[in-house]
């Protein structure tokens, strides 16, 4: 079906309930709910593309997804619409009018990761659904420092889940750091693109610098890319809770350069 219209979201979600973004056959995901809530407000089914693909209980503040549609309901409209037939832990943030060329994955040039730590020795019910705690002490000077090793181009294969056999395993960090806020300690990233778990296994990497486990030595071993590496064991795999998508930059979006309908429908 030829879809004259693209129109592009920005998402906000707790994860919590989800099998992730993506579409799931046996469980519920973000993808899936956002598309039952474009079938019933359009009366039309469409896939709905995402920019990133969060994993099991990852959230996210700033998720782009990007769907195509005949209908003529405003951008206003459609996130009222949507956000009607949404589960409470879903929300559309805004809705635009995009060219029909959009892809929010292929021409999305950052995404920026935030992971989030507790930092007290009781547990904490209500800010542990989304941070990790850790009780032990920790060095933010050398948390702060490892996290300047990450900035610049690394092979992040010991640092990442497989992609897959041939795929690469570079990638681009723009920025790196970290900041302190009450008893959270917050991890935040961006890069051109991440590997699978790189977030979640980089955030371990810099909390066992923290807890004094790994030197800054390791952390430039392990940004070498040696799978074999006997550092490996010093970035595990944070829970998920902690992780969220704050952010996903473009060339053009929001869209203030298209303003006429040739454009969008080009």
């Amino acid at each position: 079906m030829d879809l004259h219209r693209k129109i592009a979201l920005v998402v906000e979600y707790d994860g919590t309930a989800y099998a992730g973004f993506q579409l799931q056959r046996n469980a519920p995901s973000i993808q899936g709910e956002l598309e039952k809530a474009v079938t019933l407000l359009t009366q039309q089914q469409s896939r709905v593309q995402g920019a990133g693909r969060t994993d099991a209980g990852v959230h996210a503040k700033g998720q782009v997804v990007a769907f195509g549609t005949h209908s003529g309901i405003p951008c206003e409209s459609v996130v009222t619409g949507l956000n009607h037939f949404l589960p409470k832990d879903i929300a559309v943030q805004q809705a635009y009018d995009m060219p029909v060329r959009f892809d929010p994955r292929r021409h999305a040039r950052s995404r920026r990761y935030r992971y989030m730590l507790l930092c007290r020795g009781m547990p904490g019910p209500l800010d542990e659904r989304y941070a990790f705690r850790v009780s032990e002490p920790l060095d933010e000077r050398a948390m702060s420092a490892a996290l300047g090793m990450v900035r610049g181009t690394h092979d992040f294969a010991a640092l990442a889940s497989s992609p897959g056999p041939g795929k690469a395993t570079i990638r681009e960090v723009y920025d790196a750091s970290l900041s302190r806020e009450g008893e959270h300690i917050h991890i935040e990233v961006e890069a051109n693109a991440f590997l699978p778990h790189q977030m979640r296994r980089m955030a371990g990497m810099i909390v066992s610098v923290g807890a004094g486990r790994l030197t800054l030595e390791g952390v430039g071993a392990l940004l070498e890319g040696n799978t074999e590496s006997e550092f490996m064991k010093f970035a595990p795999t944070l829970p998920p809770q902690g992780l969220c998508l704050i952010k996903v930059t473009y060339k053009d979006f929001p869209p203030d350069e298209y303003q006429t309908k040739q454009d969008l429908q080009r």
